[in-house]
C-alpha cells in the first residue's frame, strides 16, 4: 500500500491552529513581560477608586437634586414630578451601570476572561430597563404637559444615543457571546470586532455624557422662567446641575483613560480589550 504524501499546505494550516491554540490558552496575566510594577498597582488602584467615587457620586448628586429642589418623583399622577424619573433613570443607566460595565471588562484580573463577559452584559443588561423606563417617563411627561417631543438638541442626541446603545448590546451578545459555541471558526471574525466593538461602545458612551449635559443646560433654562421658584433656589440649582455636568466630563475622561491605555506597564505586548 503507497502513502500519497501530505500537502504542505495541510501541513501550514495544522501548525498555524496548533500556534493559535496555544497562545490562547496563555492568559495575560501570566505572560511575564505584562508584569506589573508598584507604580502600576497604584494607577489602576487609583483608577478604580476615583471612577467609584465618580460614577456613584453623580447619581447621588442628581437624587439630591430631584428630591430637594425638584419635589421628589412621581408617575401620570404628577406630570411634573414624573419628569423627575427621567434624569435619575438615564444616569444610571446610560453613566453609572455602563461606566462599571466598561470599567469592568477593562480592568477585571481577578476572574476568568468569560466571567467577565457576562458580568459586563448583565450591568449593560439592568441598565436598559432604566433606560427604556426614562425615556417612558419624559414622553408621558411631555404628553400630559402638552409638550413638543424631540425638538431640542438633547432629545435628538437621546435618540440616537439609545439606538446606538441597543446596537450595541446585539452586537457583542452575538458576537462574543453567542459566537463562542463555535469558539474555532469564528475566533477571526470575534477578533476583527473587538475594536470596534471598544470604539463604538466609548464613542456611545461619550455621547451619553454630551446628551445628558444638553439635557442639564435645556432644565436649567427652563427654570430660570420658572416665576414658582426663588431665586436662591435657582441659584442653587444652578451650582448643582453644574456639579453634575462637571463630573459627568470627569468620568469621560477617567472612562477613556482606562480603556485607551494599556492595563499593564508601557512594555506591554498586549491590550486588555484586545482579549477575546
Amino acid at each position: 500500500m503507497i502513502m500519497k504524501p501530505i500537502d504542505g499546505e495541510f501541513i501550514d494550516e495544522l501548525n498555524r491552529l496548533i500556534f493559535r491554540r496555544t497562545n490562547r490558552k496563555k492568559r495575560y496575566e501570566e505572560d511575564p513581560d505584562n508584569a506589573w510594577n508598584c507604580c502600576s498597582w497604584c494607577e489602576y488602584l487609583l483608577i478604580v477608586i476615583l471612577s467609584t467615587i465618580l460614577l456613584v457620586g453623580v447619581l447621588v448628586l442628581t437624587l439630591f437634586w430631584v428630591m430637594f429642589y425638584r419635589d421628589g418623583f412621581a408617575w401620570s399622577e404628577s406630570p411634573k414630578q414624573q419628569f423627575n424619573l427621567h434624569p435619575i433613570l438615564m444616569i444610571a443607566g446610560f453613566v453609572t451601570l455602563s461606566g462599571f460595565s466598561i470599567l469592568i471588562y477593562r480592568l477585571c484580573r481577578c476572574v476568568k476572561h468569560i466571567y467577565v463577559k457576562l458580568i459586563h452584559m448583565f450591568f449593560h443588561a439592568v441598565a436598559i430597563p432604566c433606560i427604556a423606563l426614562g425615556f417612558l417617563a419624559v414622553f408621558d411627561s411631555h404628553d400630559a404637559l402638552q409638550k413638543v417631543n424631540f425638538y431640542s438638541l438633547h432629545s435628538w442626541l437621546g435618540l440616537v444615543t439609545m439606538g446606538m446603545f441597543v446596537l450595541q448590546f446585539v452586537i457583542g451578545f452575538f458576537s462574543f457571546l453567542v459566537m463562542l459555541c463555535c469558539e474555532n471558526k469564528t475566533y477571526s471574525c470575534r477578533s476583527a470586532m473587538v475594536p470596534i466593538h471598544a470604539s463604538l461602545g466609548l464613542a456611545n458612551f461619550w455621547l451619553a455624557i454630551a446628551t445628558s449635559v444638553t439635557g442639564l443646560i435645556e432644565k436649567e433654562r427652563e427654570t430660570v422662567k420658572e416665576t414658582s421658584v426663588s431665586s436662591e433656589n435657582k441659584l442653587v440649582e444652578h451650582y448643582i446641575t453644574s456639579a453634575i455636568g462637571i463630573t459627568l466630563i470627569f468620568i469621560g475622561i477617567i472612562v477613556t483613560f482606562a480603556v485607551r491605555r494599556s492595563n499593564a506597564p508601557a512594555s506591554a505586548k498586549v491590550y486588555v480589550t484586545e482579549r477575546i
